[in-house]
């Protein structure tokens, strides 16, 4: 029995499509894009996000160590794009299939306009059968800008297009009860809302390729499995892995979706840091969002409109402490919102389907 997904996001990591030595494996790619090939073959839409910009720049020019790492990154990012982007050109070509490049940086999810310019982009590749090859713009991310890493885009695409999986192939069988070198260690093959257990099994170091690590892949599967999207993270490294996953012949993480939510309320749960304008409610309206149930935010319940925002930001909710309770988007502006703070009969400042409770 397969798992019967139409639209699956596969993010490949940096330590996969590597050799030890940095630089790119080719054989490895061929072998990845054969397998994305059979699955279209199968009928599914295929998005992919990779790593390896970097790693394939290294492979072209050499730089002296004493470079500025962001200077290097930016280096190698720019050369380095334009020879994985063929590289999959001319594998995927074997088979028929045409690939494009998507280039992204974290300011284009922000805003809401980009955000849906961006999903009608990818919409239309997908259209024509076209594999869509995602990656963030090394070149012009640094700092603040970066993603935390491929993991939090791949994410981010999934919930954007609403996919029926993603798939995080790392160099790892998926997450372990322990450290994975250390005998007795185990792979976690399920993950279901409030368990515990899987936190302590994490290492808190990165991989050698890539900048992030088991923390923050656990940390994104959980959004991305909140809003409804199952999570998948097993070893790319190891031969057939997409047909073996989708087929459940395979050991490894599968982190199983809560409810489905909105197409808006999955942008928010991704976008939020970027929120404009903030207020305050009171206990009984913060005990209210706290509660799970379908309520939304009523002026009543407000304190303070501590900074200003128009019709259709997205807002920071915050308790009187101000501790951060959820974000949502503003149904209207500050000024209304002062208006009817602490006021009955008003309409909702924040609708229940707009609000996302920050973990």
């Amino acid at each position: 029995m397969s798992y019967s997904y139409q639209r699956i996001v596969v993010k490949i990591g940096s330590n996969v499509l590597t050799l030890f030595n940095g630089l790119p494996d080719l054989e490895r790619i061929a072998h990845l894009v054969d397998q994305i090939a059979a699955l279209k073959k199968r009928g599914l839409e295929v998005i992919l996000i990779s790593s390896g910009a970097v790693a394939s720049g290294r492979s072209m020019i050499t730089i002296p160590e004493k470079k500025d790492n962001v200077a290097a990154r930016q280096l190698l990012a720019s050369i380095g794009q334009i020879k994985l982007i063929n590289t999959y050109l001319s594998y995927f070509e074997k088979h028929g299939i045409l690939c494009s490049q998507v280039l992204v940086t974290k300011e284009d999810f922000r805003d809401r306009l980009h955000y849906l310019n961006i999903k009608n982009c990818l919409e239309i590749l997908l259209k024509h059968r076209v594999v869509p090859v995602i990656n963030e713009n090394d070149v012009v991310s640094v700092t603040e800008l970066m993603f935390t890493d491929n993991d939090e885009l791949a994410g981010l695409v999934a919930s954007m297009l609403e996919a029926d999986a993603l798939i995080i192939l790392s160099n790892v069988d998926g997450i372990y009860t322990g450290d994975p070198n250390l005998p007795g260690s185990v792979v976690i093959t399920d993950v279901r809302k409030g368990n515990e257990e899987i936190q302590s099994g994490i290492s808190i170091s990165k991989s050698s390729s890539g900048r992030g690590g088991m923390v923050t892949k656990l940390g994104m599967a959980n959004k991305v499995a909140s809003l409804g999207i199952p999570v998948h993270i097993a070893n790319g490294k190891k031969d057939h892995i997409l047909s073996l996953i989708l087929d459940k012949k395979i050991e490894h993480t599968y982190f199983h979706p809560e409810k489905q939510v909105s197409g808006k309320k999955k942008w928010i749960a991704h976008a939020w840091e970027s929120a404009t304008g903030s207020i305050t409610i009171n206990q009984g309206a913060k005990e209210v969002l706290l509660s799970g149930q379908a309520r939304s935010l009523l002026p009543v319940g407000i304190t303070e409109v501590c900074s200003d925002f128009k019709k259709g930001d997205i807002i920071r909710i915050m308790d009187t402490s101000f501790k951060l309770i959820g974000v949502g988007i503003a149904e209207y502006g500050a000024d209304k919102a002062r208006e009817r703070t602490g006021i009955k009969g008003h309409k909702a400042l924040v609708h229940y389907n707009y609000f996302y409770l920050v973990d």
